[in-house]
């Protein structure tokens, strides 16, 4: 990779001061679990919210209101208690009741054990591990293990990726990024503190990754887990303890601005 010009750096730093503010919020999926002040709470509504984060922005905050809708808008309680007989329906593009049925009952299983969904991916890393791979691949294997979860719904497998599958993990990243990041500006949460901001993996979808590759960030514009790494080693040359903030940059420039 060739080195990067100053003023793309500059052009960088400048975008994520735009756009890690709070004004960032309403227009956002990450505006869901903003209305919640628990932290279970705050991590069932960002799990589903980034599940859902496929489609324009719009359409994602209308579906995630009208889930916590069934939900009663109060997601953890709802986990805990539900009655699986009296689910009501809900469709998001491909994502329906068969996969709500057993994120629910993967979540239910997790919090009558555990207060926080960061053990979920904490339990599978080392407090050395370069970034959060083994915690992405392990949370999978979690997700679907058949000793816990008999006969689970096959097609729900396209909605929780992993590593392994060299996915690039966007919706998964974004949640971490969402759960992990800490500063002063609170959009992101900063509500989990094993997984360390240096850890986490950029959300690479095709709108940052085309940007990334204009800006000479990465070499191609193709998806994958390695060019997600690729590209946040990149992005570590400009701050190496929390590259993902870039994300705001990234992400706004292709989706807010346009930049093709």
């Amino acid at each position: 990779m060739r080195p990067i010009p100053k003023h793309i750096i500059q052009l960088l730093n400048k975008k994520v001061e735009q756009y890690n503010h709070i004004d960032f919020i309403e227009l956002d999926p990450i505006s869901i679990p903003h209305q919640f002040t628990q932290q279970q709470d705050i991590e069932i509504a960002a799990f589903f919210a980034a599940t859902l984060s496929w489609g324009n922005r719009k359409s994602i905050i209308t579906s995630c209101k009208k889930l916590l809708e069934i939900m009663d808008y109060a997601p953890h309680d709802f986990i805990i208690n539900h009655q699986p007989k009296n689910i009501k329906p809900f469709v998001h593009r491909t994502f329906n009741q068969i996969d709500l049925s057993h994120f629910i009952r993967f979540l239910h299983h997790h919090y009558q054990k555990e207060t926080s969904l960061e053990t979920a991916f904490t339990i599978w890393m080392n407090k050395d591990d370069e970034n959060i791979e083994q915690a992405l691949n392990g949370y999978h294997q979690y997700f679907f293990n058949p000793k816990l979860f008999q006969n689970y719904p096959s097609r729900t497998h396209k909605h929780i990726a992993a590593p392994f599958k060299n996915s690039a993990c966007k919706r998964l990243n974004m949640f971490l990024r969402w759960m992990v990041r800490e500063d002063e500006h609170g959009v992101d949460f900063g509500i989990w503190k094993t997984i360390k901001s240096s850890q986490l993996i950029i959300p690479m979808d095709v709108h940052v990754v085309k940007v990334a590759h204009q800006l000479g960030l990465i070499e191609t514009t193709k998806t994958n887990w390695q060019h997600a790494v690729d590209l946040t080693n990149s992005l570590k040359v400009f701050d190496s303890k929390d590259p993902v903030k870039y994300d705001y940059a990234l992400f706004s420039l292709g989706v807010v601005e346009g930049i093709k």
